[in-house]
Formats: structure tokens, sequence, C-alpha cells
């Protein structure tokens, strides 16, 4: 008769599904991570009371050191947190006429006088609008100045809002480098996702208004993915387009010859507008949200009272809007 095992040592207590980090890491968690970016950010924007927003895109290579003085320091990558090297770095004002100064950080000095401007345009912008529509009344924010969350436009965006006293999201993407968000975003609508299709979605969904700075590969992305679901009506919302900076957008993109070729109609001209200041921007942009948006929307009497403030606490719920019809969640044990 063979001998019989000894009885085994007790096991530990298998972890609950959501909390098991090894399967929710796993390709085969990947539907339950790609629904996290939707609801999670869902919640957060029904309890911080966002109704729709404005996004404002542009570059995220520049950090600003001395705005005032047009000083720049030239990023690595998009939004990274380390500099490029230092000959490619902008020549600074001691650097100027001096023979070993190369070519290229002459350009980069010229450009980072060039985006200081942009700079303090997104922020001049955002400072506006955010001081407009925080006055607006209903029930929830209007037109909040969202952006990317990164440095350079981004930030500038984000710092406009900030300093007019307004709320301002900040749409972060993991990337393979250290990166940070910058420290003008609401708390509350700090956000870091891992899919770019997820970013790119919530970016499109709330959105009434766009704004493109001067920026690279990932400006020129959001803007034409925009204007194509504008082109092709896939937007079930009318959409108000502000390309910023005609100057330097006319030597990047040729638009008009795309019409001229037949890649385009020439209706499509239409989908946007250029404008060279903050506030040649800000009349585009109030007139389009309130033709758009606000001349059109009829509040319902039970939910808005002309004049009332946007409440202060946070909007309830889904347990709380529909109330025992849904199981409240128990805690853990481990959480309780």
């Amino acid at each position: 008769m063979p001998d019989t095992p000894k009885d085994p040592a007790p096991l530990p207590q298998a972890p609950l599904a959501y909390e098991n980090s090894d399967f929710l890491d796993s390709p085969d968690a990947r539907t339950l991570r790609i629904l996290a970016e939707y609801n999670e950010p869902m919640a957060r924007f029904r309890r911080e009371r966002i109704q729709d927003t404005v996004v404002f895109f542009g570059s995220a290579r520049f950090r600003a050191l001395d705005v005032a003085s047009h000083e720049l320091e030239l990023l690595d990558n998009t939004g990274s947190v380390a500099p490029a090297p230092e000959s490619e770095q902008p020549a600074r004002a001691s650097d100027l006429g001096q023979p070993e100064t190369s070519e290229l950080r002459h350009k980069r000095a010229e450009a980072a006088v060039e985006m200081a401007r942009y700079y303090e345009d997104a922020r001049s912008l955002a400072h506006m609008l955010t001081s407009w529509s925080k006055n607006l009344p209903g029930r929830r924010h209007r037109f909040v100045i969202t952006s990317g969350g990164g440095p350079g436009i981004m930030e500038a965006a984000n710092r406009g809002a900030y300093e007019a006293g307004g709320k301002t999201i900040g749409l972060n993407i993991m990337l393979p480098f250290e990166q940070r968000p910058n420290p003008y975003i609401t708390p509350a609508l700090n956000f870091n996702f891992h899919y770019f299709f997820m970013r790119k979605y919530w970016f499109a969904y709330l959105a009434k208004a766009l704004v493109v700075f001067p920026g690279g590969f990932g400006t020129l992305d959001e803007m034409f993915e925009l204007l194509t679901l504008d082109q092709t009506h896939k937007l079930s919302k009318p959409i108000t387009i502000v390309i910023y900076g005609s100057s330097y957008w006319k030597n990047v993109i040729n638009l008009e010859l795309l019409a001229d070729k037949g890649a385009i109609a020439p209706k499509d001209l239409d989908l946007f507008h250029f404008a060279d200041t903050p506030e040649a921007a800000f009349a585009i942009l109030k007139e389009g949200l309130t033709r758009n948006h606000l001349d059109t929307e009829h509040p319902r009497p039970d939910t808005w009272s002309p004049g009332a403030p946007i409440p202060d606490t946070p909007e309830v719920s889904a347990q709380e809007l529909l109330g025992p019809d849904i199981a409240q969640t128990r805690p853990t044990r481990t959480n309780s």
C-alpha cells in the first residue's frame, strides 16, 4: 500500500478577481482596462459637474523657464521631463553672436521667442474663455479648458484657466519615459490614460470647440482627426475649430492646395477659422459656442433656475441618483 501523502499546508485566501493585479495587467483583462478608462473619467466628470469642454492642442516640447524673457527649454520628447541635449537647446542671449554657437541653436532661439508668444497667447485666451464661461448660468460647468496635461501650450491653457479661477482638465498619457502633469490642472480632473484611443475619445466626446496652437506630430494628429470627424458628420454636435497662428500653419500645411487638388471640398475650408490674436480667437469661439449651443438649449425648469450659481458640492453618483434599485457595493474585508 503506497504511503498516504501528508496533509497539504493551508492555502492562502485567493484574491478577488478585481484585486488580482496579475489578471488585471494581463491580455485577458484588456477589455476591463478599456472600460475602466471610459467609466472612471465619466464618474469624475459627473462628480465635478463638467458638461462640456474647449480643447487646446499645441506643442509640448518647450518648457517655460522664464516666459517673460522668452527663455524656454526644449524637451527631449513630447511632454517628457528630460531636456533635449544642450547642442539642440535655443541659444541664450549670451550665446548669440558667438562663433561656436551653431546655426541650429540660433534657429531654436528664434523659435523660442515665437513659442513664448504662443504660450502667452494660449494663457490669455484660456483666461478670457474661463472668465466668460464660469459666469454662465446652469448646474454644470460649461466649456471647461482641457489640454493634454503636459508642458508647453498645454500648460499655458491650464494655467490661464487656473488664473481665472475656473476648473481645468488635463488628459495625460502614459509614455515610455519620465513625465508629469503640469501643476495648473484641477486635481480632481487630472487624468492619466494608458490607451491613446480612450484619451482621444474624451478629447472629442465633451468638446464643443477646439483651438489648435503651433505644434508637431501630436498636434497635427489630433487636429486632423477632429476635422475628419466634423467633415464626415460623425460628431453629433457642431464644433468650432480655431487654428491659431496663421503664419506658422500656412508654412507647415497648405490646406487651400488640398481643395485646389480636389482632395477636400472647397466647403471643407469653412470647417475652421484662422486667428492670430487672443481677442480674435475669443470672438470666434464665443460667437460659435453661443450660436451653436447656448442659444439652442432649453434647460429643464426642474433642474435649473436662471441666475443660480453652480453648486459647490459634488454631483451625485449613479448610486445616489438611481437609489436602491442598484445594490450598494459592499467594502471588501481588506478595505474594511
